[in-house]
């Protein structure tokens, strides 16, 4: 097959650029009547955000997905959402033995909400530093 010859290839990278930068500058289309502006949504509260991150990463994990394997820090959990996350996965594991996948994974859910709720988001700490115990 060959490869494009050398303008070829200079033309189509400007061709590229040039729908590149078309698609971004072109504006939003205006909201739709009745709905309200995207500014207007307020952003999730730190228990929102806890409650999400640490909830799927938890079930993720007792489910052994690909990704469940990376460490908190990748994740980008704080050290108390991991000590969420790893009290969530431990309780889950014992419930999906006795009740099932269904029902750890609710577990999962009630745990982390409850105490994300309790700890204000855990969003404290995320060095990677753990006082001695």
């Amino acid at each position: 097959m060959g490869t494009m010859p050398r303008t070829a290839r200079y033309a189509a990278h400007i061709l590229l650029a040039a729908l590149a930068l078309t698609g971004c500058s072109s504006p939003a289309p205006p909201p739709a009547a009745g709905s309200a502006s995207p500014s207007a949504t307020p952003p999730p509260s730190p228990v929102q955000v806890c409650t999400s991150l640490v909830s799927y990463w938890a079930k993720e994990t007792l489910l052994g997905t690909k990704w469940s394997g990376l460490d908190w820090e990748q994740k980008g959990l704080s050290n108390d959402q991991y000590a969420i996350h790893e009290d969530a996965v431990a309780a889950g594991r014992a419930e999906e033995r006795t009740a099932g996948r269904d029902k750890a994974l609710e577990l999962i859910d009630r745990i982390v909400a409850q105490r994300c709720a309790d700890e204000g988001g855990a969003m404290r700490s995320s060095e990677n530093w753990r006082p001695p115990t």
